[in-house]
């Protein structure tokens, strides 16, 4: 194929290949000419322009397929344009001559076709360089269709509006000529000539004035003829051209002159014009039977889509003028008696006139118009009601309206009330104006029409209350409340009975759609309402009927509640069933010989309203269907079906006025059953079997629409041989019109139970009569497998025999009907894995399906295809499938008709469907051969279209064994593709799918490099151009389909610059008519999708194409969207279609794709995509959002920061609520991208500095715009918009609270916003604000307020404020608004206490972080309000509240404990609810519960805490049983009043509880912030002393705690939590130490000191000192804490210390974290054995010196890293504890500890000797350890030897050291050692005191160099100075005599001091301090020395001397500069 790469085709190389290669050689030549061409120098072309067009003129002669003939027209137009244009005439001319030629030959055709196309693409791109020639090859192509076949036809027309395109105004000499051919044309028999008049025309109307004006009614006329017998292409092309020509016609665009009498047309005209095609349905068209003929429909389905585009054309604003003109004339379409004659015609015109008002009114309109054009709905229907009420209520019975009237009345209410309530829903909460706008009174005027005389018009306002229920669900209530109100008070009237009914009814299914619900109270109120209507329904006989049917569609609806509400209202519900059928089926005999024909009426509807209601159970509460409750209701389910036998002879006796009834009443028989188990009916199926086949095969049958019965049982890729599938096109809601059979398709008065249905839509519920059929079908499905072999046998071969017998239009239903009922017999069989029989049930089940694979019904075959597939799976026997696949291929070789071809061939294709693939290689080989035979029949086109998409399905089930095929199918596609004609689309499409399918199968190989792969892939890409050239849509979205494949297995090679244009293009084409945006919905779907999969990898690249093709596209009409690409790229154009378009998966496909492009481009296009959430969020008609007032005139006022004003002038306007909350969701997006991203995002100065050096762009820059969007949203009067603003703004102070503003240091950076954000909260308080609004805004108050931006005590009381509202809302909100939503409205109580928990929690931190021991004064500053009025205001504040709040708490928290407990208690559970939830809503509750308890649990704990369990004055609390809703949290009883002791136990008992059963049970790691609470508040417990003795008297309670705490331990990583479970520890322990030494205390008190040898021992271990393990609390704290210091130091643990595991050999680093956790071990560790008994310390005591002496090693060793320093301190003091521990001296355990203690020093001095050798030992620490154990330990442990020696080496060998720092800190050690106790300090100054006083002698020789040596010498002096103090008196003389020359000796002469370094300078001058100091103290020994040693007293006499002359200097400065001081000096410190 790179040989078709040149400028000119390459003949030899073209001439190598084969026919079919040569075709696909040209095909991609010309298509590289077509890109080369432009691009090519100018002067090439003309080089080579002559032999260029003989090559193209040589394709041209040669027979080129359609795709081909198209790209060789465009090839020769361009050469002709580049190069030079003025031999272009020749090439008309030699066309012109191939058109006028005679020869008719087959092989011919191509040739002529071909010219066809080069003559009109030539005139396009040329236009007027070829004017001369233009008439004659007008006249010459007019005259050609006169004898062209269709193809011809169609290709001329096509051609002809190329010439008009490109001639323009040029060509209207021929406009008439034109004309008068496209109309001919318009109604010709094939469908693809209609399609291409219809263009033919539009193109015509641009120029040609007369069409839209003198010729309009002509042109109407006959688009109406073309509607007729039309398919979907025909009725959207045809609906394009008379709708635009309508809109000229309407609003011209160019002036036309004046002719005399002619005016312009009005609305008025141009709508009667379309009303007499819409009605002139009449006689004409209806047969005798009254139904309409398919014709006269498609005429009205096409002026309906004209209609449609007619308004689109003339535009939105156009609509919002002219609307109430618009709406009453579309009004007399449907109240036209002609178009209401049958009710199915009826039916089918309010279709059409709802699908008008729908496709206009819900796109064109933003959300301002479409709320005044709800008022204009509105006026109408109330116009309407007022018309019927005055007729009614006529005195003179004469004028009473006639039933015409009504009639004509209903229709007119049906759809405006439809499209009002649709309105409504799509408006949702931003509709709420409307009902308040008393001028109009909505609601009343809606429920005034539930008294109409008319069964529809009552429904729908019935539905359309339900759609106000579902747009704003705080009406709900209100309207359950009124409607039940009227039909209590309007009981005797039929019309209210049968209105309210419906109404409560449809808002009841409304609940379903409604996130907050509604009271339970409600549900008791209608079944109260339902059961009376059913008990009076007797009493008068006039409103029987309606009070029986009422009740019934009560209770159904009722169920929709769920079986938490009906669980208590089923007993009454099982009597009211019991009641409506007899006793025994003895009674119902008896039943039949009484009556009357009103009695049997009422009898049947009561019957059928009891099995709706059953079916309602089933369908909504299947929880209790409890085998009790099945076996009370199957005797009732046994008389329903033996009156099934009895109704034939009911009819007869009583007339056909009941048979409606009866086939009500059999309808709902067959539903219940359908539902029901089988087998529990086993004993009915005799009757119920006769029933059924009498439904499905009887004489009175009627013909139910296949398409409501087939569609469901086929294939679901079957379906796509049906045509365009109606869900894929943008009118689907009248094609179906089409296709639903006589019905005209479904209405809500056909089954009014469907009206609680949970569905957006309006139900359509089929006729009964159809309903009755497709139920049958499916009852017969769940039957017949449970039937026996016989009987299966004896049915099937009656079917076969009445499809037999039977001829014509009643065989086909027959046959249909039994086919659908058998496949969804197997469809069952195979899911239940049943089995369907013997060889005798085969036969005929076989005959059955290969009987209905050779019907003449398109979807009877497709039926029968998935029948025989599910056949195949259900026997499962390999020889049965081979036989029926011989059979099929032997059908195939022998049929020549095409219905049987087509059958089987999908046969093939289907067999091996559900057996896992095809397996078998020869299997694949034939079914290849034979399909491919069959998709060559060109004679055929539906067999060529059966055999490709068969192929298409093999290719799928044979997987890698059809890659032998693969080379042959694509060449066999491509050739196909090349040669199929344009008219043939259904081939084309299937050749589609086949690509599509064989591109799978390829997959990832289709990357390779091999010859054979490159020839494969580029017949992919060739046949993807090809079908990307098709004309049609569904072709189209094929090709962008295989494209997607393609990128997604070979992304290199897909051009993405061609194939995002075209895509884009698609979009843009349609933008002008949106409701047009692409014919199909399929293809903007594919669209989307493929730029989804693009946007994943490759967004930018997607985005710059997009924008490059709108800035390179000249364009006729510039069009909204493309200038939404140039302004915003095409992300905004995306923004614009998600706000256009309601198809759900596109909608989720364009946001996919969104949000894919934002994730790869939002950083680097920050400001861009910010801007573009920020226009489409400000684009709504009515942005400017009035926020309230204060109502106090506070000057701080938040509201006056700045209200939204609208900016219409951005790219967007008018766009809906949802598409703006998608912006608030994508702002989100990007603030969570940007957290992952640069650090500067959320860095102030860091973005700014950063901005400097690079064009980056931070999202900190752009907080004003984040903040301003969150401000929009929050205020707007959307809720779900409010919600999504509330939760913006949510995220942008949890991300931005922290950051600092650099301009204003100790500021942070939201400060500024402050005013802001309290504006956009306010209105969340509103009274009216939902509750899910406010508990969001409570949620972003708390965080407002926790997050310490707000400095400011008025900002902060503000705030607060608003928190303190809602909370009143919980207080009083019982009464009003807990009746609007369900109990589970108690989310928001709950939420409000969760928050106020939350700031209450964050008060109390902020205060005690404050409290810091040394700031009293500060702190009571603080209280006053002055120094940091925020932080304990905040405190203050909320200390208002809590009496209130800590009733709510405790309230919240026995809920949670109540619904926390295992199911088997659930008998324990009060009946009538919690505090915050009712019996009903207990599983809607528990997820409230589960996300608020912990926060309550800890401000509970804090503020019992702060009150320290003292009861304050707050009425008797009772706690013992929940509370209920209405006592809120106060005392119930004054009977049962409790003591405070009791009330506190429960409150602790209740906290404890809760925690220990959360940290018992596993949960994942996202509930970090619930554990961390949980250990918060026990800590925030065991502060106060009375929980602390409650937890210390309970040992078992402790234990629990400590196992509970281990277990945490072990599971949670965080060092957080393992801290404060730590400090829990710590805590336990410390209570259980106070219990001990209260025990201990008291019995030392009781016994008297003198017999204390007597008193018993408290503490564990008691007399024998064992700890059993499990019930020891010192055990339970030993092996928590070994467990730590083991996770943290693996040496230390024998075991692990050689392990791998244990890091034995490594140094194991701890960080500082890491460190406190040890220290915090060691700490608990310590205090253990002052807990137990002098036994149990002993025994205890071991373990604990090893672990700390095991730990102080590694610290020493520093093995623990560079953190040990922080270790060492923890260390000492729990040695120092341990020393010191009571039990070291108790008499029973003194002589142990002592042995063990030498032990614990013996090993420490071993370590020593061992350790030292090692480099980096710390001797400090070693020695302190020792200094401790000296000072602490009794003498009995150290004074023995050798342990003493070797403690004085140790101190002899530190004072060697030539360290200074060891040197220091070991002097200071001697320091406390001499001034210990005698017997420890005494050997220590024998031995070491020489050496002290030797090394300060030497200090003169090497005075101190620097700070280290001069701390070092001047701490020996400390030592030597406290040796002496330590001397006796009589001695100490002697020793100051030999420190006083020490001190003297360091003294320095005048010169010396003067030159001397620093160190000396300050030794000199401590040491004379030291002197002047000691000198006095011993003043004879000072004389004596002085006089014995006049060399020392000299030199003394110096120093002091100099140090006055330097005092005098430093005085006499500040004399000077302050002469004019004050005299009085004010004391300025008071500390």
């Amino acid at each position: 194929m790179e040989q078709a790469h040149s400028l000119l085709l390459n003949e030899e190389a073209c001439s190598q290949l084969r026919e079919h290669q040569r075709a696909e050689f040209v095909f991609e030549w010309l298509r590289f000419l077509k890109k080369l061409l432009p691009a090519t120098d100018r002067a090439d072309v003309k080089q080579n322009q002559k032999r260029l067009v003989e090559q193209l003129t040589t394709v041209l002669t040669g027979s080129p397929g359609p795709p081909t003939r198209l790209l060789l027209a465009q090839c020769l137009a361009l050469v002709y344009r580049v190069g030079d244009s003025l031999m272009s005439s020749l090439t008309v001319d030699r066309c012109n001559d191939i058109i006028r030629s005679k020869d008719d030959s087959p092989s011919f055709l191509p040739t002529r076709l071909a010219a066809v196309a080069c003559l009109g693409v030539l005139y396009e791109q040329l236009g007027r360089l070829l004017i001369n020639s233009f008439k004659e090859s007008v006249a010459n192509l007019l005259k050609a269709m006169k004898s062209a076949e269709s193809q011809g036809r169609c290709e001329i027309m096509l051609c002809i509006e190329r010439i008009l395109k490109g001639l323009g105004v040029s060509a209207v000499s021929c406009h008439r000529d034109i004309y008068k051919a496209a109309r001919t044309c318009l109604t010709d028999r094939s469908m693809a000539v209609r399609c291409a008049a219809a263009k033919c025309l539009l193109e015509l109307q641009r120029e040609a004035v007369f069409l839209w004006s003198s010729e309009l009614e002509n042109v109407a006329t006959v688009c109406f003829r073309a509607f007729e017998g039309s398919n979907y292409d025909v009725r959207v092309g045809v609906s394009k051209l008379l709708g635009t020509l309508l809109a000229s016609a309407l609003d011209p665009r160019q002036t036309i002159a004046p002719r005399p009498g002619t005016k312009r047309n009005s609305l008025k005209e141009v709508m009667e014009l379309l009303s007499s095609g819409f009605l002139r349905g009449g006689a004409g068209f209806l047969r005798a039977s009254g139904d309409m003929l398919k014709g006269s429909r498609d005429v009205r389905v096409g002026i309906t889509q004209t209609c449609v585009v007619f308004v689109s054309i003339l535009g939105g604003a156009w609509l919002e003028m002219h609307f109430s003109c618009l709406l009453s004339l579309l009004m007399e379409w449907v109240s036209h008696a002609r178009a209401t004659q049958y009710p199915a015609d009826a039916v089918s015109c309010r279709c059409c006139v709802s699908f008008i008002l729908r496709a206009t009114l819900g796109s064109l309109l933003g959300e301002k118009a479409q709320i005044a054009a709800a008022k204009e709905i509105c006026q109408l229907i109330d116009k309407q009601k007022r018309v019927v009420d005055a007729a009614l209520h006529e005195g003179n019975m004469e004028a009473r309206v006639s039933p015409a009237d009504v009639a004509a009345s209903q229709h007119v209410l049906v759809c405006a009330l439809l499209e009002l309530g649709s309105l409504l829903q799509d408006l949702s909460s931003t509709a709420a104006p409307l009902l308040l706008d008393t001028s109009i009174g909505m609601l009343d005027t809606v429920i005034s029409v539930l008294l109409h005389p008319s069964a529809s018009a009552r429904l729908a306002a019935a539905w359309c209350l339900r759609c106000v229920a579902v747009g704003m669900p705080a009406q709900v209530a209100v309207l359950l409340d009124r409607c039940a109100e009227r039909l209590n008070a309007l009981k005797s009237c039929p019309e209210a009975v049968a209105g309210y009914s419906a109404a409560i009814a449809a808002l009841l299914g409304a609940v379903q759609l409604c996130p907050l619900g509604i009271s339970h109270s409600k549900g008791k109120v209608v079944m109260t309402l339902a059961e009376d209507l059913l008990r009076s329904a007797a009493q008068n006989s006039r409103i029987s009927i309606q009070r029986t049917q009422g009740g019934w569609l009560l209770l159904s609806a009722l169920f929709t509640l769920g079986p938490t509400v009906m669980e208590h209202h089923l007993p009454r519900l099982l009597l009211l069933w019991k009641c409506a059928f007899p006793l025994s089926v003895k009674d119902l005999e008896n039943e039949l010989r009484r009556g009357d024909s009103f009695t049997w009426q009422v009898t049947l509807e009561g019957r059928a309203g009891a099995l709706c209601a059953m079916k309602s159970l089933v369908v909504h509460c299947k929880d209790l269907l409890t085998d009790d409750v099945i076996s009370r209701l199957l005797p009732l389910l046994s008389c329903a079906v033996a009156l099934l036998n009895q109704l034939s002879s009911i009819i007869k006796a009583y007339g056909n006025q009941i048979k409606n009834a009866a086939t009500v009443f059999r309808l709902r028989v067959y539903e219940i059953l359908t539902m029901l188990q089988p087998k529990t009916y086993e004993e009915s199926f005799g009757t119920v079997l006769k029933q059924l086949l009498n439904d499905l095969t009887g004489p009175e049958i009627t013909a139910c629409a296949e398409l409501n019965l087939l569609p469901s049982l086929c294939y679901i890729q079957d379906l796509a041989l049906l045509g365009p599938g109606l869900q894929d096109v943008d009118q689907h809601y009248i094609e179906e019109q089409l296709h639903g059979g006589g019905s005209g398709g479904g209405t809500l008065e056909y089954d009014p139970f469907t009206i609680f249905e949970k569905a957006q839509e309006v139900p359509t519920p089929l006729p009964p009569a159809s309903a009755l059929t497709a139920a049958a079908v499916q009852l017969f499905g769940v039957i017949f497998p449970h039937l026996g072999i016989q009987q299966k046998a004896q049915i099937l071969e009656q079917f076969c025999e009445f499809v037999r017998q039977l001829k014509g239009a009643r065989q086909q239903t027959v046959q249909i009907h039994v086919a659908a009922a058998f496949c969804c017999t197997l469809k069952c069989l195979a899911l239940s894995r049943r089995e369907l029989g013997s060889e005798e049930v085969q036969k005929p089940a076989l005959s059955l399906l290969l009987g209905a694979l050779e019907g003449s019904n398109p979807l009877l075959r497709c039926v029968a295809a998935e029948g025989l597939a599910r056949l195949v799976q259900v026997l499962n026997d390999p020889n049965f499938t081979v036989s029926i696949t011989l059979m099929s291929f032997d059908k195939l070789k022998m049929a020549r008709d095409a219905i049987t071809r087509t059958g089987h061939a999908l046969a093939l294709s289907a067999v091996y469907r559900y057996l896992s693939g095809i397996s078998s290689p020869q299997y694949i080989s034939a079914c290849v051969g034979v399909l491919f035979t069959l998709s060559q029949d060109s004679t055929s086109p539906e067999v060529q279209m059966w055999a490709l998409h068969a192929l298409s399905m093999v290719v799928d089930l044979a997987g890698p064994l059809y890659h032998s095929h693969l080379e042959a199918s694509f060449t066999l596609v491509l050739r196909l593709l090349l040669s199929t004609p344009h008219t043939h689309v259904e081939v084309q499409q299937s050749l589609g799918r086949c690509l599509n399918a064989l591109i799978t199968s390829m997959g990832p190989d289709l990357q390779g490099e091999g010859a054979g792969v490159c020839v494969v892939r580029t017949s992919c890409l060739v046949g993807c151009a090809v079908m990307q050239d098709s004309q049609d849509c569904l072709v189209q979205a094929q090709a962008i389909s295989c494209l997607q494949q393609l990128h997604m297995f070979a992304p290199r090679f897909v051009n993405l610059a061609s194939l995002v244009p075209s895509l884009c293009e698609i979009l843009l084409d349609y933008s002008v008519l949106i409701n047009l945006c692409s014919s199909y919905l399929s293809l903007r779907c594919a669209v989307v999708a493929c730029l989804r999969q693009l946007a994943q990898r490759e967004a930018v690249e997607v985005s710059e194409h997009a924008v490059t093709l709108v800035k390179e596209l000249p364009r006729r009409d510039n069009t909204q969207l493309d200038v939404t690409i140039k302004e915003v790229g095409l992300e905004g154009a995306l923004f614009s279609l998600l706000d256009r378009e309601s198809d759900p998966r596109l909608c989720r496909d364009i946001q996919e794709t969104l949000v894919h492009m934002m994730s790869l481009a939002a950083e680097s296009k920050l400001a861009h995509w910010l801007k573009l959430c920020k226009d489409v969020l400000s684009a709504s008609a009515d942005s400017a959002v009035e926020t309230l007032q204060e109502e106090d005139g506070d000057r701080y006022d938040d509201s006056s920061v700045f209200h939204a004003k609208s900016e219409s002038s951005g790219p967007f306007n008018n766009l809906r609520w949802s598409t703006r909350v998608f912006s608030m969701e994508c702002v989100c997006r990007i603030i969570a991208q940007c957290e992952n991203g640069d650090p500067a995002h959320f860095n102030m100065a860091l973005a700014q500095e950063q901005r400097l050096h690079e064009s980056a762009d931070f999202l900190v820059l752009h907080l004003a715009d984040l903040i301003r969007m969150a401000f929009m949203a929050a205020t707007d009067h959307s809720d779900q918009l409010r919600l999504a603003g509330l939760q913006t703004l949510l995220v942008i102070i949890r991300k931005f609270s922290s950051v600092p503003e650099p301009e204003f240091p100790g500021h942070v950076i939201l400060e500024q916003y402050q005013a802001n954000v309290g504006a956009a909260l306010r209105p969340a308080f509103h009274v009216d604000a939902p509750p899910n609004v406010t508990a969001k805004a409570c949620q972003v108050c708390s965080a407002w307020i926790a997050s310490g931006v707000i400095s400011d005590l008025r900002d902060l009381r503000r705030v607060h404020q608003l928190l303190a509202s809602s909370l009143a809302k919980v207080q009083v909100g019982r009464d009003v608004t807990s009746q609007l939503y369900n109990e589970t409205w108690a989310e928001v109580p709950n939420t409000i206490t969760t928050i106020k928990s939350a700031v209450y929690i964050t008060a109390v931190q902020g205060s005690r972080q404050r409290e810091s021991p040394g700031s009293h004064l500060q702190q009571q500053s603080d209280e006053a309000g002055t120094a940091d009025p925020a932080g304990a205001g905040l405190l203050k504040l909320v200390q208002t509240d809590l009496a209130t709040l800590s009733r709510l708490w405790l309230a919240a928290l026995q809920d949670h404990g109540l619904l926390t407990l295992p199911s088997q208690y659930s008998s324990q559970l009060p009946s009538t609810g919690g505090s915050f939830y009712t019996a009903e809503t207990v599983e809607q509750a528990r997820p409230h519960y589960s996300s608020a308890w912990a926060t309550i649990l800890h401000a509970t704990a804090l503020w019992l805490n702060s009150t320290g369990f003292i009861m304050v004055d707050e009425g008797p609390a009772n706690l013992s049983r929940p509370v209920t809703p209405t006592s809120m949290g106060q005392s119930t009883s004054l009977s049962s009043v409790k003591s405070p002791e009791d009330v506190s136990t429960d409150r602790l008992h209740l906290i404890l509880g809760i925690s220990v059963e959360f940290l018992c049970s596993p949960h994942s790691g996202d509930q970090m912030e619930n554990i961390s609470s949980c250990l918060q508040a026990l800590q925030a417990l065991l502060e106060v002393p009375w929980p602390r003795s409650k937890v210390g008297n309970d040992q078992a309670l402790s234990v629990e705690l400590l196992s509970v705490l281990h277990r945490l331990i072990v599971t949670r990583e965080s060092p957080s939590i393992q801290l404060a479970v730590l400090e829990l520890v710590r805590q336990i322990v410390c209570a259980a130490q106070e219990h001990v030494k209260e025990k201990r205390h008291s019995a030392e008190v009781d016994d008297g000191a003198a017999e204390k040898e007597t008193v018993p021992e408290f503490g564990e271990g008691r007399d024998t000192g064992g700890l059993v393990p499990g019930k020891s609390l010192v055990f339970g704290a030993l092996e928590l804490c070994l467990c730590m210091l083991v996770r943290k130091l693996p040496q230390l643990s024998p075991k692990l210390a050689g392990s791998p595991t244990g890091r034995g050999g490594q140094t194991c680093f701890l960080s500082k974290t890491d460190c406190r956790l040890v220290t915090s071990a060691l700490a608990i560790l310590s205090e253990l054995p002052s807990i137990c008994s002098p036994e149990g310390s002993v025994s205890v005591l071991p373990t604990v010196l090893y672990l700390l002496l095991g730990v102080l090693r590694e610290a020493v060793k520093g093995s623990v890293g560079a953190e040990s320093g922080q270790l060492v301190p923890g260390i000492l003091q729990a040695l120092r504890t341990v020393l010191t521990s009571p039990m070291s001296r108790a008499e029973k355990s003194h002589g142990a500890w002592t042995e063990l203690l030498r032990c614990a020093l013996h090993t420490l001095l071993e370590s020593w000797h061992t350790d030292k050798m090692e480099p980096g030992v710390d001797e400090v620490t070693m020695l302190t350890s020792l200094t401790i154990f000296l000072l602490y330990a009794s003498a009995e442990v150290t004074a023995v030897e050798p342990l003493q020696t070797r403690c004085i080496q140790a101190f002899r060998a530190s004072l060697e050291s030539k360290d200074p720092v060891v040197l220091s800190r070991s002097y200071q050690l001697l320091v406390s050692l001499f001034q210990g106790p005698a017997p420890v300090a005494r050997p220590f100054i024998l031995a070491l005191g020489g050496r002290l006083v030797s090394q300060l002698e030497e200090v003169e020789k090497s005075r101190p160099q620097g700070p280290a040596e001069l701390q070092a010498v001047q701490d020996a002096i400390r030592a030597l100075e406290a040796l002496v103090f330590a001397a006796d008196e009589t001695h100490r003389p002697q020793l100051v005599a030999v420190l006083l020359p020490i001190l003297i000796s360091l003294l320095l002469d005048e010169n010396a001091l003067a030159s001397a370094p620093a160190a000396s300078r300050s030794l000199h001058e401590s040491a004379l301090r030291d002197l002047m100091r000691i000198g006095p103290q011993h003043s004879a020994v000072f004389k004596a020395l002085m006089a014995s040693a006049p060399h020392m007293k000299a030199r003394l006499e110096a120093a002091v001397k100099g140090n006055k002359e330097s005092v005098n200097t430093k005085a006499q400065a500040p004399r000077v500069i302050n002469k004019n001081t004050p005299s009085i000096q004010l004391k300025i410190n008071f500390l």
